[in-house]
C-alpha cells in the first residue's frame, strides 16, 4: 500500500466475517467507490466519464488496484460482490435517447397516458418556471400517439372478463405498430394487475408473430409484472419508462459487465435500487436505479447514526451537480415517495424520499438580465466536462469550484490530491468579466457572493424538508458528504447545531451500498375492509390475507433462489397502505407480523397502524368509527448485507499543532479585514481529540474543510470531525 494513503484504510474497521467488495457510484461529476480487500478498506474517487460510464467505472477500479499495489487482472478474482449505483436512466432519459416504443392498450383508453394527471403540467419542474405560467406546457410524450394503439378486450375492477381478446385485432394492431417502427412494447390493459390472463396472451400473440431468435426481436414489457397496483397512468408510465431505458441500461452495464468478467471477476454484479437495497442486475427493472446513489447515502448514514447513538440526522450530499438531502428519524429511513416524479412523469414505483436541487460544485453563476441583472447560481452545471473554468478543459462559465478557488478555500496544487491543478487566474478572470464587473463589486466579494447565494440555496432546501415537516432543527446532527459537503456546510447548517464530516464523507454514498442488504420489494393491489364501520368489527377474512401474503412470499423465494441466496438467512417484512373510510390517500404502515389467525391478531395490526398515523399527521385525525381498509398489501424480503464497524479510537489532546502543515490567504466575511492569513492543516493526519479553532482549513485528499472565525471542529472517538459554534 502507498504510504500517503494509509490513513485511507484504517477508517472502517470491518467484522471477521467481510466480504472483498467493490461498490461504485457513478454521479454526474466524481465516480466514487469503495472497496475491501482482506479486511482493509481504501476508497477512490475519478471524473465521471459521460460519454460512455463503463470508462469511469473500470479506471476508478483501477485506481483501486494501484492502491493495493496489484494488477485488476490479479485483483478481480479474489472480489466477491460488487455493487453499482448509476445516473445512466436519468441520463439517457433527458437525453431522450430511448427506442420507439409500441403501446397497447384497451380499446377507449388509447389517449389516458397523454391527457395524464392535473399536475402533469408542473410535475418535475423547478419552482421558477411553475411561476412563468405561460411558457408551461405538457411534456413530449415519450410514446407519440400514432404509436398508441387499443385493442378490443375489457376486464372490470374485479378480474372478471366483460369483453374477450380478439386475437386477430391484436395482431392486426401489433403490425401497424411495427410498419410504424416500434422497437419495444409496452401492454398495459385495465385491471391487468388483478387478472393479467390478457395481457399474457398479448405476449404470447407478440412472441408468435416475432421470435426471440429473430434478429430484430423486440422487448414486451407487461404492466402487471413491472407494478402490480392501483393506477392505470402511474403503472403505464412505469412500464413505459422500463421500456424506453431497458436497451440502453442494457448496453450500458453489458460493458462494465463484459469488462468485470474478461479480468477474471466471477461473482455477482448487484445494482443499487431505489427501496434501500440491492438486487441482481439480471433481476432489475430501469425505474428501480433511479435515485440509487442519494439513496445509498440515506443507508450509510442510517447505519452510521445507530452505531455512534444518534437518533434524526439531515443528510446533505454536496456533489459536482446536485445537493441532495433526505431524513433519517429515530434510527430509521421511513419516509418514501408512493408515486414519485421520474424526470417528467409520475410513475408508481415506492423510493425512499430525497430531495435534490440543482447546487453543487459545478453549479454555473450568471447574471439574470430579466430580474434586473440579479446574480444567480444554477441549476445548470459544468458538470465533469467541461467542468469549472479552474479545470482548463474548456469551461468559460464561473461556477462554485471557482469561487471556492479565488476565496482561498480551495489549494490549487493539492486539488484531487495534486492529481489535477487548478488554474487560479482564469477562475478569477471568469469570475471578473461575468460576475463582478457587472454588479460592481471586485472579484473577491463576488466569489463570496457566488457562495452565499449557493450555501443559502442548501440551508433553504434543509429547512423546508425539516421545519415543513413539523420537526426543530435543533434536534438534528448534519452529516456533510460529497466532495463539496465538508467546503460548504458550514455556510448551509444554519439553525442546525452540529455537523459531522467523515474521512470518508467524499465517497459517502459508495460507502452506503457497501452496507446495503440484498432486498426485493413486492406490492400487490388488494382492497380489502379490514375493520368495519359503524361497528368496528375486526375481519375474520384470514384466508383471503394469509393467502395474498403467502403467494407473495412464495415468489419472493423463486426469486432468491434464482440469484442463489441463502433462504436461511432472507428476512420477510410486511407492509401495508391503509387508510380510515372517508379518506382518499392511504399511509404505510409495518406489519407488526406477516400473517393473521385471530381477532387479537387483527388488532395488533391496527394499533401499529394508528401509531405511525398518528405520528404522521395527528391523533385528531383517527377515524375508527369510519371503518379502516387495506389499499395494498407490500412484502419486503432482504438477505442482510455486511456490517462495517466504524474503528474506535483513544483520544488524544485538544492541541492539533502536529497535522499543521502551514497557512495561506483566504477570505472571512466574518472578518473585519476579509483577507486573512489562515492555518492549513492535513485532516488525515489529525487525532481524535484535536480541536480545530477557525478560521482553518483542513485538507484531504478529495476535499476541504471550511471552518469560518466562528466556528471549531473537534475529532472525536470515531475519527468523525464535529463542527460546531466556538466554545
Amino acid at each position: 500500500m502507498s504510504t500517503t494513503d494509509s490513513h485511507h484504510d484504517e477508517i472502517l474497521e470491518a467484522p471477521e466475517a467481510v466480504r472483498n467488495t467493490i461498490d461504485i457510484d457513478v454521479g454526474g461529476t466524481f465516480t466514487d467507490m469503495v472497496m475491501v480487500l482482506d479486511r482493509e478498506t481504501i476508497y477512490r474517487k475519478v471524473p465521471t466519464t459521460p460519454y460512455d460510464l463503463s470508462v469511469c467505472f473500470m479506471q476508478v477500479i483501477e485506481a483501486g488496484a494501484q492502491a493495493f499495489d496489484t494488477t485488476v487482472e490479479d485483483l478481480m478474482p479474489r472480489m466477491e460482490m460488487v455493487r453499482y449505483s448509476t445516473t445512466v436512466a436519468m441520463n439517457r432519459l433527458i437525453e431522450r435517447k430511448g427506442p420507439r416504443i409500441g403501446l397497447i392498450t384497451t380499446e377507449g383508453h388509447e389517449d389516458a397516458v397523454l391527457i395524464g394527471k392535473g399536475a402533469q403540467w408542473i410535475d418535475g419542474t423547478r419552482l421558477d418556471e411553475r411561476r412563468a405560467l405561460p411558457h408551461m406546457s405538457k411534456p413530449e410524450p415519450l410514446v407519440p400517439r400514432e404509436m398508441i394503439v387499443g385493442v378490443k378486450e375489457r376486464i372490470d375492477g374485479t378480474g372478471t372478463v366483460l369483453r374477450p381478446l380478439d386475437e386477430e385485432d391484436v395482431r392486426r394492431k401489433v403490425r401497424q405498430l411495427v410498419d410504424n417502427g416500434a422497437r419495444a412494447f409496452v401492454v398495459s390493459l385495465l385491471w391487468s394487475y388483478i387478472n393479467p390472463e390478457h395481457e399474457r396472451r398479448v405476449k404470447e400473440i407478440i412472441r408468435e408473430e416475432y421470435r426471440e431468435y429473430h434478429v430484430g426481436y423486440l422487448p414486451v414489457i407487461l404492466s402487471h409484472q413491472v407494478v402490480s397496483k392501483l393506477g392505470e397512468y402511474e403503472r403505464t408510465m412505469t412500464a413505459i419508462l422500463d421500456a424506453y431505458l431497458q436497451r440502453l441500461m442494457q448496453i450500458e452495464l453489458s460493458s462494465a459487465w463484459d469488462a468485470l468478467r474478461d479480468r477474471g471477476y466471477a461473482g455477482p454484479f448487484f445494482m443499487v435500487h431505489n427501496t434501500g437495497g440491492c438486487a441482481d442486475v439480471f433481476k432489475t427493472t430501469a425505474s428501480r436505479t433511479y435515485n440509487g446513489g442519494p439513496v445509498a447515502g440515506l443507508i450509510g448514514a442510517r447505519d452510521i447514526a445507530h452505531h455512534i447513538g444518534v437518533g434524526n440526522v439531515v443528510c446533505s450530499d454536496v456533489g459536482g451537480t446536485s445537493f441532495d438531502l433526505g431524513l433519517v428519524m429515530h434510527d430509521s429511513v421511513r419516509n418514501y415517495e408512493f408515486n414519485p416524479i421520474v424526470d417528467t412523469w409520475m410513475v408508481a414505483t415506492t423510493m425512499l424520499q430525497s430531495v435534490s436541487i440543482g447546487a453543487g460544485g459545478g453549479s454555473i453563476a450568471w447574471i439574470n438580465r430579466s430580474l434586473g441583472g440579479r446574480l444567480e447560481v444554477g441549476p445548470q452545471s459544468a458538470g465533469s466536462y467541461p467542468g469549472p473554468v479552474s479545470y482548463n478543459m474548456g469551461g468559460t462559465e464561473p461556477t462554485t469550484t471557482d469561487a471556492d478557488l479565488v476565496l482561498g478555500y480551495i489549494n490549487p496544487d493539492n486539488y484531487f490530491g495534486g492529481k489535477m491543478k487548478l488554474n487560479k487566474d482564469a477562475a478569477e478572470r471568469a469570475i471578473r468579466t461575468k460576475i463582478a464587473e457587472p454588479l460592481g463589486v471586485s472579484t473577491v466579494e463576488a466569489a463570496a457572493l457566488i457562495r452565499r447565494i449557493v450555501d443559502e440555496k442548501m440551508a433553504s432546501a434543509i429547512r423546508k424538508e425539516v421545519v415543513l415537516r413539523g420537526y426543530r432543527p435543533t434536534d438534528f446532527l448534519l452529516f456533510a458528504f460529497g466532495g463539496g459537503g465538508p467546503t460548504h456546510v458550514a455556510g448551509y447548517m444554519d439553525e442546525i447545531p452540529r455537523a459531522a464530516i467523515f474521512p470518508f464523507s467524499p465517497v459517502f454514498s459508495a460507502y452506503g451500498s457497501s452496507v446495503m442488504d440484498v432486498m426485493h420489494l413486492y406490492e400487490r393491489s388488494q382492497r380489502m375492509t379490514f375493520i368495519e364501520p359503524i361497528t368496528q368489527q375486526p375481519t375474520t377474512h384470514y384466508e383471503t390475507f394469509n393467502n395474498i401474503v403467502n403467494e407473495m412470499m412464495e415468489g419472493a423465494k423463486q426469486e432468491l433462489e434464482a440469484e442463489g441466496l441463502p433462504l436461511d438467512k432472507a428476512v420477510f417484512g410486511l407492509e401495508l397502505d391503509m387508510l380510515y373510510g372517508g379518506q382518499i390517500h392511504s399511509k404505510r404502515a409495518s406489519a407488526p407480523d406477516l400473517l393473521i389467525n385471530s381477532e387479537e391478531d387483527v388488532w395488533r395490526f391496527y394499533k401499529q397502524f394508528e401509531q405511525e398515523f398518528s405520528e404522521a399527521f395527528s391523533p385528531l385525525a383517527v377515524n375508527l368509527p369510519g371503518g379502516v381498509y387495506i389499499d395494498t398489501f407490500v412484502l419486503r424480503v432482504a438477505v442482510p448485507g455486511q456490517e462495517l464497524q466504524l474503528e474506535k479510537h483513544e483520544l488524544q489532546g485538544e492541541d492539533p499543532s502536529s497535522a499543521r502543515k502551514g497557512s495561506r490567504e483566504a477570505y472571512w466575511p466574518e472578518s473585519s479585514n476579509g483577507q486573512v492569513e489562515t492555518d492549513v492543516y492535513d485532516l488525515d493526519a489529525l487525532k481524535p481529540g484535536n480541536v480545530v479553532a477557525g478560521p482553518a482549513l483542513l485538507e484531504s485528499e478529495y476535499t476541504t474543510v471550511v471552518v469560518p472565525p466562528t466556528k471549531q471542529l473537534r475529532m472525536n472517538e470515531y475519527a468523525i470531525s464535529i463542527l460546531e459554534a466556538k466554545e
